[in-house]
C-alpha cells in the first residue's frame, strides 16, 4: 500500500479530494457496503471507533471525524482502509476488493485526512435532540381488555379478535407504527356497540350511573354521570363542551328511546370510540392525569384506579415523592404483575413460541399443550426473579426452572413432584437460564431444523439492544439443501454466508452466536449429535426402503463478537454467564423497559434517563423494581410529552 499512496500523492492534486468529495464520492461506498447498518447508535459495532451519524448529522463533518482512523504517518497502514478491504481483520468482513475503483476513492480520502491538521478534525455530529410534540398513542388490545374490565366490567376480552398488531422495536405499542386501518375502526365500532349494551343489560347492573334519575329529562342526573364517567373514560376531567355535548346527546337518545339508561348507553357507546378513549392523549393540559395514565398503563396494562385519579387531581402526581409514593403502591397490587407478564411476553416474543409449527413427523410430542408449557415455564422464572426481589440478571444463569411433566420428559429430568414445580438442574447440565428453555430454543428455530442464524439475531437484537440490519435486496436466504449423499451439518451449510462478501459482514456477526446451541434440536431436546432423517420414498415396485439415517458429529464452539469474554463458548449455560455480567446485556434491560414504557426508541435527549436506570439497576444488584422505580422518577417519564 505504500507504493500505492506513492502513485496518490501524485494523483491527488489533480482531484478536487474535499467534503464533496467523501459526500459524492466516498459516503456512497460506505453506504452502498451498508456500513452504516452495524456502525450506527444500537448497531451490532456500535462499540467501535467507526460511528456514523443519526439522522440529521453532516456528512461533511462525519467525513472529517474518520482522522481518528488514520495512521497520519503511515496512511497506508491506516484500518480506516485495512478494515473495509480485509487487509486487517473485520468483523464483518471484506466489503471493498483490494485494487479497485472503490479502494481508490477510499485511499484518496485516507490521504487527504493524514494531511489535515488536528484541529480540523471534528467529531460526528450528534443529531439534535427533537422536541416532541404531542403525541398519541393508541391502546393496545391488551390495554383496551383491560381498560374495559375496569372501566365497565366487562370480562369478555374483545380485543382478542381485532386484527393483529404489528411489532415495532420489539414491541406493540411503539407510537410509529400505531394508525387506525379500516379493519380496525370497524372491530372498534362494533366492540363499542356491544360493549355499551351489556354494561346496561338488565338496568344499571354495573353501577355506572351515580344518581337516581328522576326521570328521562333529568339533566343534573346527566351532567354528574357524563362527568364520573367521563373522567374514567378520557382519563382526564372533560371540557364545558365536551360535556355539553354529551349531556345533549344522552337526553336526546333518552327522550327518544324511552328511558334514561338508552341516554347512557349512547353516551357510552359514543365514548368508547372517541380518540380520547382510544388513544393516551397528551398535550400538557392536563399534566397530572396524563401521568398518571402513563404510570397505570406501563405499570397495570390499564386504566387508573380511583387512587390515582385523585393523585392526579390533587397534584400529588407533581413531586417525584409523589410519584414514588404511587409508584410503589400500584408495584403491590397483582395487576404489576399482570402487566410484567405482557412485557415479558412482548419482549420475548412468547407469540412466536405459541405460534410455531413444528415437522409432526421429526416432533411428534411438540404439541400446543407442550409450546404453552414451554411459555410458562420462562414466566414462572422471571416473575420469580422480578416480584422475590431476585437478581434480574439470574434470568440468564439460574440452574433451576419451573417443570411440568411435558417439559421434565422434554429435558430427560425426573418427573416433577407437581405441575411447574421448582426443579434443580444437574450440575454437569449445558441448560442455564432463558438460553436453556425450550420456549427460546423452539422459537428459534424452523419447523425441521435448528437456525443459528435465528438464534443469533436474537440474542444481539432483545438482549445486546443491537440492530442487525436486513439482508440486501434479493438476497437468496436458502442454504444448500441436505441430501444423503451430501449431509452436512449447519456450520458446514452456512459457510456459504461467509464465503459471499455480501452476506459476511452480518453472518460473521450473528451465526457464531447460533453455533453455540447446536446441541439443541428444533424444539429444545439435547442431543449429542446431529441425525438426520432422510424419509424414503417408495420405489417402482410399490416397497418403500427403509429409512436412511446419518449421523453427524457436532462443533458447537460459538462466539459473540463485541462483548468481554464472548470469545469462546459452547452452550447456554457459558453464554448466559457473559451476558449476565455483561454491561451492555444489563444496559439492554433497561433499554428494553424504557422503550415498553415510552412506547418509543430512545433519543439522545433520553441518556441522563438511561444512565441513571442502568446505574441504579447495577447499584441494586439487579433488583427489577429498583429499574421500574428510576424509570418512573426519571424526568424523561415524569415529562408532559413523552
Amino acid at each position: 500500500m505504500r507504493l500505492a499512496f506513492a502513485i496518490l500523492a501524485l494523483w491527488l492534486p489533480l482531484q478536487a479530494v474535499d467534503e464533496t468529495y467523501f459526500a459524492e464520492t466516498v459516503y456512497p461506498i460506505l453506504a452502498k457496503k451498508n456500513c452504516r447498518g452495524c456502525h450506527t447508535e444500537g448497531g451490532v459495532a456500535a462499540g467501535t471507533r467507526l460511528r456514523f451519524p443519526g439522522d440529521g448529522g453532516a456528512v461533511g463533518a462525519f467525513g472529517r471525524s474518520l482522522t481518528a482512523l488514520v495512521n497520519r504517518d503511515r496512511p497506508g497502514d491506516s484500518v480506516l482502509l485495512g478494515k473495509p478491504t480485509g487487509r486487517v481483520k473485520h468483523t464483518g468482513g471484506r466489503l471493498i476488493e483490494p485494487g479497485s475503483a472503490e479502494e481508490e476513492a477510499l485511499a484518496a480520502w485516507v490521504s487527504y485526512l493524514a494531511k489535515l491538521p488536528p484541529q480540523a478534525a471534528a467529531e460526528p455530529p450528534v443529531a439534535a435532540a427533537p422536541v416532541h410534540a404531542p403525541v398519541m398513542r393508541r391502546l393496545t388490545h391488551s390495554q383496551y381488555n383491560n381498560t374495559v374490565r375496569d372501566l365497565l366490567g366487562d370480562q369478555t376480552r374483545p380485543a382478542d379478535g381485532f386484527p393483529p398488531e404489528d411489532f415495532v422495536h420489539g414491541f406493540k405499542n411503539q407510537r410509529e407504527a400505531q394508525s387506525v386501518p379500516p379493519l380496525l375502526a370497524e372491530a372498534y365500532a362494533s366492540a363499542a356497540e356491544r360493549l355499551a349494551r351489556n354494561a346496561f343489560r338488565g338496568g344499571d347492573t354495573q353501577g355506572l350511573i351515580p344518581c337516581q334519575p328522576a326521570g328521562a329529562a333529568d339533566r343534573a342526573c346527566a351532567a354528574r354521570f357524563v362527568a364520573e364517567f367521563g373522567i374514567k373514560a378520557y382519563r382526564r376531567p372533560l371540557s364545558a363542551r365536551e360535556t355539553e355535548r354529551l349531556v345533549t346527546l344522552l337526553l336526546t337518545q333518552a327522550s327518544a328511546e324511552g328511558g334514561f339508561i338508552e341516554g347512557a348507553r349512547a353516551v357510552v357507546e359514543t365514548m368508547l370510540q372517541s380518540p380520547n378513549f382510544l388513544f393516551l392523549v397528551e398535550r400538557g393540559e392536563h399534566r397530572g392525569h396524563e401521568l398518571a395514565s402513563r404510570m397505570s398503563y406501563f405499570l397495570w396494562d390499564s386504566m387508573p384506579d380511583a387512587p390515582l385519579f385523585a393523585d392526579a387531581a390533587s397534584g400529588a402526581l407533581e413531586t417525584v415523592p409523589g410519584v414514588e409514593r404511587a409508584a410503589r403502591r400500584m408495584l403491590d397490587h397483582t395487576k404489576a404483575q399482570e402487566a410484567f407478564d405482557e412485557f415479558l411476553g412482548q419482549w420475548l416474543r412468547f407469540d412466536r413460541v405459541l405460534g410455531t409449527v413444528k415437522d409432526r413427523r421429526l416432533y411428534p410430542q411438540f404439541t400446543p399443550e407442550v409450546a404453552a408449557a414451554m411459555v410458562e415455564e420462562t414466566r414462572l422464572l422471571a416473575r420469580e426473579l422480578a416480584w422475590r426481589d431476585g437478581n434480574f440478571m439470574d434470568l440468564f444463569t439460574a440452574r433451576y426452572s419451573f417443570l411440568n411433566s411435558d417439559l421434565a420428559r422434554l429435558y430427560k429430568l425426573p418427573e416433577p413432584p407437581s405441575e411447574f414445580a421448582r426443579m434443580t438442574f444437574p450440575e454437569d447440565t449445558d441448560r442455564a437460564g432463558i438460553l436453556g428453555h425450550a420456549s427460546f430454543l423452539a422459537m428459534s428455530s424452523k419447523p425441521a431444523e435448528t437456525s443459528p442464524t435465528i438464534r443469533g439475531i436474537f440474542i444481539r437484537e432483545q438482549f445486546l439492544c443491537q440492530q442487525v440490519p436486513d439482508p440486501p435486496p434479493g438476497t437468496n436466504g436458502n442454504l444448500p439443501e441436505v441430501t444423503p449423499d451430501k449431509p452436512r451439518t449447519n456450520r458446514d451449510r452456512l459457510k456459504e454466508h461467509v464465503a459471499n462478501p455480501v452476506c459476511a459482514g452480518c453472518h460473521n456477526l450473528i451465526d457464531p452466536v447460533g453455533f453455540g446451541f447446536e446441541k439443541f434440536d428444533a424444539i429444545g431436546q439435547k442431543r449429542d449429535e446431529l441425525i438426520l432423517k432422510f424419509l424414503a420414498r417408495p420405489g417402482q415396485d410399490g416397497k418403500v426402503p427403509k429409512q436412511k439415517e446419518v449421523r453427524l458429529p457436532l462443533d458447537t464452539s460459538g462466539s459473540v463478537a463485541g462483548i468481554p469474554g464472548g470469545e469462546r463458548f459452547s452452550n447456554p449455560r457459558q453464554l448466559g454467564e457473559i451476558l449476565a455480567a455483561s454491561e451492555q446485556c444489563q444496559d439492554c434491560v433497561a433499554k428494553q423497559v424504557f422503550r415498553y414504557a415510552m412506547g418509543r426508541r430512545e433519543t439522545a435527549a433520553d441518556a441522563a434517563a438511561l444512565r441513571e436506570m442502568s446505574r441504579a439497576f447495577r447499584e441494586s444488584q439487579f433488583r427489577w423494581k429498583r429499574l421500574i422505580m428510576a424509570l418512573i422518577t426519571s424526568d424523561a417519564f415524569r415529562a408532559a410529552r413523552s
